[in-house]
């Protein structure tokens, strides 16, 4: 049963023409969500839009790496639906970007062209800065919204050979936390969700080589988030989630516990010079 309040929900979904993005698309429809399919891959997202119905959905193709096309993004989602609730930062250009077998063989500094990394840190990084800065206005006109980042793993933000990807996550997450506290006056709340495993979307571009157990399927990531974006969420912000840590048949206040924790790595606080009082005051 979702909430009911989700009915009046527009939602934006960056990366919506394939996996977890396609899949949260769809889940917000079903809870009767609005939802804009933003992706740079057009027939992905227009197929999207026929099958879930044009009365429910637009499609706009938009690179998040240009901040033009995310403001059109958002004033089109506006002047099709009236406002926008929800942005779901989910585009991303994974380490398959750099060769096919990066699961075994990650790729060395030599070997990531200068180039690609400015590339993958413009979708990664810059993309959900640009979406939230073009979204943010709209959302503190009507005192209320909900930013939801797609992260990763802190295993795969440190393994080696997984530059840019993981640094690129990594510093999403650490821009989330500050962001929450920036904006939580404003009545919009910032959280990050990780799958939890590996997803079998076009990132891992050779899943039958990975144990099968392993994945997580996309299906999962819905629950958590469409939780954080109902009223019942308001009051939580700068946590991350991890969705194959989330289980439904528990008790809300279990479900949290078990699989949210603080975003930004605070416990790393305490490894510095700063006094407890000069850290408070910094976060």
């Amino acid at each position: 049963m979702h909430a009911p309040e989700l009915r009046n929900r527009v939602a934006l979904i960056t990366g919506a023409g394939r996996g977890i993005g396609q899949s949260l698309a769809r889940s917000f429809v079903d809870a009767g969500m609005r939802v804009t399919l933003c992706d740079v891959h057009e027939e992905s997202i227009h197929a999207m839009e026929a099958d879930l119905g044009a009365d429910r959905t637009i499609a706009i193709p938009t690179d998040v790496s240009d901040y033009a096309s995310c403001q059109a993004s958002v004033s089109q989602t506006v002047a099709r639906f009236g406002h926008l609730d929800v942005l779901v930062n989910n585009a991303a250009l994974g380490a398959a970007s750099l060769h096919a077998d990066y699961m075994t063989r990650g790729a060395t500094i030599d070997e990531i062209p200068a180039e690609l990394w400015t590339r993958i840190i413009s979708v990664n990084l810059n993309g959900p800065f640009y979406m939230t800065k073009a979204a943010v206005p709209r959302m503190r006109a009507q005192q209320f919204g909900r930013v939801v980042n797609i992260g990763t793993s802190f295993f795969t933000m440190l393994r080696p050979g997984f530059s840019p990807y993981g640094p690129s996550k990594a510093g999403m997450e650490a821009w989330s936390t500050g962001m929450a506290k920036e904006l939580a006056s404003d009545g919009i709340t910032i959280n990050v969700v990780v799958p939890g495993g590996p997803v079998a979307t076009q990132m891992i571009p050779n899943p039958e080589t990975i144990d099968q157990s392993q994945f997580v399927p996309a299906e999962r990531m819905a629950a958590p988030i469409l939780y954080l974006v109902s009223d019942a969420g308001g009051s939580i912000s700068g946590m991350r989630f991890v969705a194959a840590q989330w289980d439904d048949s528990l008790p809300i206040a279990q479900r949290i516990a078990a699989s949210g924790t603080p975003s930004g790595w605070p416990e790393l606080a305490n490894k510095t010079n700063w006094t407890a009082g000069e850290l408070q005051r910094k976060v």
